[in-house]
């Protein structure tokens, strides 16, 4: 290299031209570039350098400006034609004759730049380019395609979330959602999304933070997401949407009813029948009533809605029904396990219509055991449509116009005391009720325990006393639901604890988890020797299977399932069952949080229920207004059952996370 010599070198990865100043040390030389800013550069360092011909830094931007003119990509093509069909190498100089017809040094550095920046015809080899086969070519011109159109496709993206950021109304395209998914992905998942990196990416280029929580603000500021998402239910793996096929199936049942398959049905629409629900029920499911025989005896009929009369095993409403496993109930609304329309009208239980139902007629002997039953799909006409304050209000007054209604409760109340002569383990803890109005208003319910609500449930708990009878004396492979008999503590030790939740707390703690299995084995918390839960087959997918089971038993027809079939249909709704639990108690929780997050600085009146992990004074706390069981930490040592008051320091539903303080309580009494 001399004095002179024109020279590309490149900073940072980027190409600049120079002209060899002088020698540095043995090899390096310092380069002067169009800026006048020198460089040192090893040899090995120069990318293209043109000799003959002596250069200063001053003529560099007329050169730049010149070889600016024959930057013709079109040129390279036409080249890449020519030297193709006889497999020949360019180099800068004989591409600039082929070309341009001179090798001059502006001709020589603009064939230069064409070859180096070139992608798709020639491809450098040493000091040389050689041509790409006319496949190759096709390819590269193919991936080129493909990396603009996402380019394009990356623009528009960022266009689109800058306009739904500003407020104004876009429609997003199909090319957006992989990103619009990751960013789902990451907000729900954190690091353990499988597409953090396109998520992390999208933040980066928005210029926004990369973290889960800027993920989630953006999804909630583009609209696509609420403040309140439920994330938990978005995290399982509960469907939220019927597939078409179930739609259809149900759109076509609504406007033309399928065949009966149990057309000899027992007429039973003399009888006067009680729905009684929670007044914002609309699957209804059960209905009571009470014959009176010649012999004078009183029967007892439950009645239980048939949906079975409108799907078919294996249909796509039943393998819809099997892949929710139940019904989701959330403040927000439910999600419901058949279609919605289908569930709330001919498969429900509705009032003054003609109903189809599997009715359980029982006897009971006069200490409250099950003398004799009978079990026969029916047609019934529901009278009543009560709530459990109707109820309770009509059996406060003893209205003589509904003797059935009062015999009902009465059996129930003697039904309770032979269940827990049976060895049944009653635990009454409050409970609540949560849902959510319009404009996220919350509405908290604490729910009592009343005579309506135990004469409903002692009737479910009959129903399935009845079901696993039947199924056990006719061998019928159905889910049996049975629950181990807990270890619990000494009757001395109990007795140390104060009566009410402090005691029933430390006696559910004991409790097992309840099991399910086609074999009929004692369920302690019940007292029963035997129990299939029957009563709910619109909410709950076992129900459904017992339901398909004995009626094709009744009708004297084969099984629908086997008892392996019936094994593995158990396990699986059981699964999902368990995962939908797990959402309504996430979804519970937030809207708690949210609840008492809006109540700013009032006081609460709490009793400790039992420490959690005493050395950390972290106990769970019982918020007697709103039945709300909570785990907080505490500031000083307390003895279970202690009523203290508290006030909320700092609660993050989103985080999971509330801190509280201790109020005294003259203080807190006055601030009431």
């Amino acid at each position: 290299m001399d004095k002179g010599t024109l020279v590309e070198f490149r900073v940072q990865g980027t190409p600049r031209l120079g002209v060899a100043e002088r020698p540095e040390g043995k090899k390096n030389w310092i380069v002067i570039d169009p800026r006048g800013q020198s460089h040192t550069i090893h040899p090995r360092e120069v990318t293209f350098q043109f000799t003959g011909e002596a250069f200063s830094a001053d003529s560099l931007p007329t050169l730049l400006k010149e070889a600016e003119d024959y930057l013709d990509p079109m040129g390279l093509q036409v080249a890449w034609e020519l030297l193709s069909e006889s497999s020949e190498a360019a180099t800068p100089k004989s591409l600039a004759l082929l070309l341009f017809s001179d090798t001059g040094p502006v001709q020589c550095y603009a064939a230069h730049r064409l070859l180096s920046d070139d992608k798709i015809y020639f491809k450098q080899k040493g000091d040389r380019y050689e041509p790409r086969s006319a496949a190759q070519v096709e390819e590269q011109l193919h991936q080129l395609e493909k990396e603009a159109q996402r380019q394009e496709e990356l623009t528009g993206f960022i266009n689109r979330v800058q306009q739904a950021l500003a407020g104004e109304s876009i429609e997003w395209l199909k090319s957006d959602r992989p990103r619009l998914e990751a960013l789902e992905k990451f907000a729900l998942f954190g690091d353990e999304a499988n597409q953090r990196h396109l998520a992390e990416d999208t933040l980066t280029l928005i210029e926004w933070r990369s973290t889960p929580a800027d993920a989630f603000k953006l999804l909630v500021d583009l609209g696509l997401w609420g403040v309140h998402e439920n994330l938990a239910l978005r995290r399982s793996q509960v469907p939220t949407q019927f597939t078409e096929a179930a739609l259809t199936m149900a759109q076509h049942h609504l406007t033309q009813a399928p065949p009966d398959s149990d057309p000899q049905r027992l007429d039973l629409t003399h009888l006067k029948v009680y729905t009684v629900d929670d007044e914002s029920t609309r699957e209804i499911d059960d209905g009571l009533s009470l014959e009176i025989l010649e012999t004078g005896q009183q029967r007892l009929w439950i009645h239980i809605a048939d949906p079975t009369r409108w799907i078919l095993p294996g249909d796509e409403l039943d393998l819809e029904a099997r892949r929710r496993g139940t019904t989701l109930y959330l403040p927000t609304g439910s999600v419901p396990m058949f279609p919605a329309a289908l569930a709330t009208g001919p498969m429900s239980l509705v009032q003054g219509e003609q109903c189809y139902a599997l009715s359980f007629g029982v006897i009971l002997n006069p200490a409250g055991g099950i003398e004799d039953y009978v079990i026969a799909t029916s047609l019934i006409k529901p009278t009543y449509r009560l709530t459990y304050e109707d109820v309770d209000e009509m059996l406060d007054l003893g209205i003589e116009a509904e003797p059935e209604l009062l015999a009902i409760a009465q059996w129930a109340t003697l039904r309770q005391q032979w269940r827990i002569d049976q060895g049944a383990i009653s635990i009454h803890m409050p409970e609540s009720s949560i849902r959510i109005l319009e404009e996220d208003n919350i509405d908290i319910q604490v729910l009592d325990d009343s005579q309506s609500r135990q004469m409903v449930a002692e009737m479910m708990i009959l129903t399935g006393e009845v079901a696993a009878r039947y199924g056990q004396a006719h061998e019928l492979a159905i889910p049996f639901r049975s629950q181990p008999q807990p270890e619990l503590p000494p009757e001395e030790e109990l007795l140390q604890l104060p009566t009410g939740p402090v005691r029933y707390s430390a006696i559910r703690r004991c409790m097992p988890r309840s099991e399910m299995g086609i074999t009929p084995a004692r369920h302690a918390t019940l007292g029963l020797d035997g129990y299939s839960q029957v009563t709910s087959p619109i909410r709950r997918y076992t129900d459904l299977l017992a339901h398909f089971q004995i009626k094709a038993h009744l009708r004297g027809g084969p099984l629908p399932f086997s008892a392996e079939e019936m094994t593995e249909l158990t396990q699986g709704a059981s699964t999902a069952a368990y995962e939908a639990t797990m959402v309504e108690r996430q979804t519970k929780r937030y809207w708690s949080l949210e609840y008492l997050r809006r109540q700013g600085d009032q006081t609460w009146a709490v009793i400790l229920l039992r420490w959690l992990r005493a050395h950390d004074r972290i106990g769970l706390i019982l918020f007697e207004d709103l039945g709300f069981e909570l785990g907080v930490r505490l500031d000083r040592d307390m003895e279970l059952g202690e009523q203290f008051y508290i006030q909320i320091t700092h609660v993050s539903p989103r985080e999971d996370v509330i801190r509280i303080q201790e109020v005294v309580k003259d203080v807190a009494e006055s601030l009431a």
